[in-house]
């Protein structure tokens, strides 16, 4: 990494954590029920996570009411968009660098004994 600072969010390298987020990427507000299907998690294990991420304002949580049923909608702020952008360009330069140190010097096939 010689020097050059990697955007890796400790928060984000939760897998669960990370697909929340990236699913509310891709939309303004998702509703609870949503969000816990596209992650494949259940409604106490997303709450927890959102918990977490609203902690860290990536998350904004709005509560309120279609007809008489409660609902949950979840949004990814702005700081939580940045967090995420930066995250995977860290991720994808430490792809990268892995890349090009596997096509220099040294790295070739071993030989079958």
């Amino acid at each position: 990494m010689s020097g050059n600072r990697l955007h890796i969010d400790p928060l984000l390298v939760d897998p669960t954590r990370l697909s929340i987020v990236a699913i509310l990427s891709a939309c303004e507000w998702a509703e609870f029920g949503v969000v816990r299907d596209a992650a494949g998690i259940t409604d106490s294990a997303l709450s927890k996570q959102v918990t977490t991420l609203e902690k860290r304002q990536y998350v904004e949580v709005n509560k309120g009411y279609v007809g008489r049923r409660p609902r949950t909608w979840l949004q990814l702020t702005g700081s939580g968009r940045q967090a995420l952008e930066h995250h995977i360009a860290g991720l994808e330069r430490i792809v990268q660098q892995g890349r090009a140190a596997g096509s220099g010097r040294g790295a070739t096939k071993p030989e079958p004994q």
